[in-house]
């Protein structure tokens, strides 16, 4: 059986979007063809916080949605659920998620799809959990993926766990969120639009979800403390040498992690446990 640790990932796993110019590519594709494997923004920390206060057990059946690269998949593996699905859309993905195995009696499966439009059963999860993903939609598509995962979960004993970028303090003013959502979206090429935690809150509630459980961290993806921390020292060695040796990745690594820190006391990463809110559990 294959490691369950996602610092173990091999580097010839398939990386979406491989094929892209590393200048114009998503900022996360980019930085897993460097060899990051843990792309969430509060890092291996909040990841297994969220795991943790999910749950699960074997008789659990646990969806991830948005799954890439499968760090988290093989934390969540490692747990013996009775069952996990991961869905993404993007091929290259899917593929790799496919070669997963599980200990024990756990059925896997990978599922090409969209977060919005899974295609799975209504009430045919236990758990259900998205990471990185909510945060790079408009609002409208916020709202479609956390309906989909209200639909797919069981009215009793059904839990769903977010881990996102926050925007700080509650009461930011409103232009100088449009501000640093600008920044983010420029510099990492995809459209960031993270929400205060009051704003994620509202929109778990708005879809039918209760939350019972929530924590917050610095947004210190590109660190090098958080670096060590998520990939340990001789993989954060390794990407840091590749990214020297490609000049327009390491310019697109500093330009994120320059806009990181520019904005450190207004971006947090945060992550919820919610719950149905006809839910007795």
């Amino acid at each position: 059986m294959a490691s369950t640790d996602p610092r173990a990932l091999p580097n010839s796993i398939p990386v979406p979007g491989d094929g892209l110019d590393a200048a114009r590519m998503p900022g996360h594709w980019l930085l897993a063809r460097l060899g990051k494997r843990v792309l969430r923004p509060g890092g291996l920390e909040l990841t297994l916080w969220m795991l943790d206060n999910l749950a699960f057990g074997p008789d659990d059946r646990v969806v991830e949605l948005a799954a890439e690269l499968g760090a988290t998949a093989r934390l969540t593996l490692a747990r013996n659920p009775g069952s996990y699905t991961a869905v993404d859309r993007d091929p290259a993905a899917v593929a790799g998620l496919g070669t997963l195995t599980a200990p024990d009696a756990t059925e896997v499966a990978a599922v090409r799809a969209d977060a919005a439009d899974t295609g799975l059963p209504s009430g045919s999860a236990t758990v259900v959990y998205g990471e990185a993903m909510l945060t790079m939609q408009p609002e409208p598509a916020k709202r479609r993926i956390v309906r989909e995962a209200r639909r797919l979960l069981a009215d009793t004993g059904g839990r769903y766990g977010i881990h996102e970028m926050c925007l700080l303090p509650e009461d930011l003013d409103p232009e100088h969120a449009a501000e640093i959502t600008r920044e983010l979206g420029g510099t990492i090429h995809v459209g960031a639009r993270p929400l205060t935690p009051r704003g994620w809150v509202d929109l778990l509630a708005a879809e039918g979800f209760t939350v019972t459980a929530r924590r917050r961290t610095p947004m210190a993806l590109l660190e090098p403390r958080r670096m060590i921390a998520d990939e340990g020292f001789t993989q954060t060695l390794g990407i840091a040498g590749r990214a020297l040796r490609d000049p327009t990745a390491r310019r697109r690594g500093l330009q994120m992690r320059r806009v990181f820190r520019r904005h450190q006391a207004h971006l947090g990463a945060i992550s919820f446990i919610a719950t149905p809110a006809t839910s007795t559990y």
